[in-house]
């Protein structure tokens, strides 16, 4: 799918894009005009092919962005690969400075947000509610297999005190969890 708001110089693709993706950057780029190109499938050595006359390439974690990927990006005069995500796992970084493209990334993401999914995932374990859901759509309110157990009390250990973890951590103490906590460098906030 390609969306031109206004004659622009600039053309963006993006790829491993999902609906919100479209509907969030087209909204946000009605004030810049870039012309963007979607496409649902992953970069690789093969849908690298997909693009021309493309100056920026939008990249997801699952992407591969590898050395020859980016000599093709680079034959294809894309100048900025930027990231979905903040991590960059996924780029050959020296590749890229080689072949003079430069690469940008999604500094942080919400830690508390990362932090709350975290204790929901915990929370959906414990207490089965996506199996009571299912139970509950059939008219089906029987409790067997479903009980959990109070995270009141409980020892929780987090391995990774930045920002997610001591987000976590501010949310596991407001259960009544004891905390446990390890990183490679210590944190006196932490401590």
């Amino acid at each position: 799918m390609k969306t031109t708001n206004s004659p622009s110089t600039s053309r963006v693709a993006f790829f491993s894009t999902q609906a919100y993706d479209k509907v969030f950057f087209e909204k946000y780029n009605a004030d810049f005009g870039f012309e963007l190109d979607f496409f649902e499938t992953q970069l690789n050595e093969q849908t690298v092919k997909l693009i021309s006359n493309t100056d920026v390439v939008c990249v997801f974690v699952n992407d591969v962005v590898n050395a020859p990927v980016i000599k093709e990006l680079a034959e294809r005069k894309v100048k900025i690969i930027a990231l979905r995500s903040a991590g960059f796992n996924n780029v050959d970084l020296e590749a890229a400075k080689k072949m003079g493209i430069r690469v940008c990334r999604v500094p942080a993401y919400s830690p508390e947000a990362v932090a709350e999914h975290a204790m929901a995932m915990i929370l959906t374990l414990n207490r089965k509610t996506h199996k009571a859901y299912n139970r509950v759509r059939e008219q089906n309110f029987s409790l067997n297999g479903l009980l959990g157990f109070d995270l009141h009390g409980k020892t929780i250990g987090i391995i990774g005190t930045g920002n997610i973890g001591k987000a976590f951590a501010k949310i596991a103490k407001g259960f009544g969890c004891k905390v446990l906590a390890f990183d490679v460098v210590i944190d006196a906030e932490m401590e």
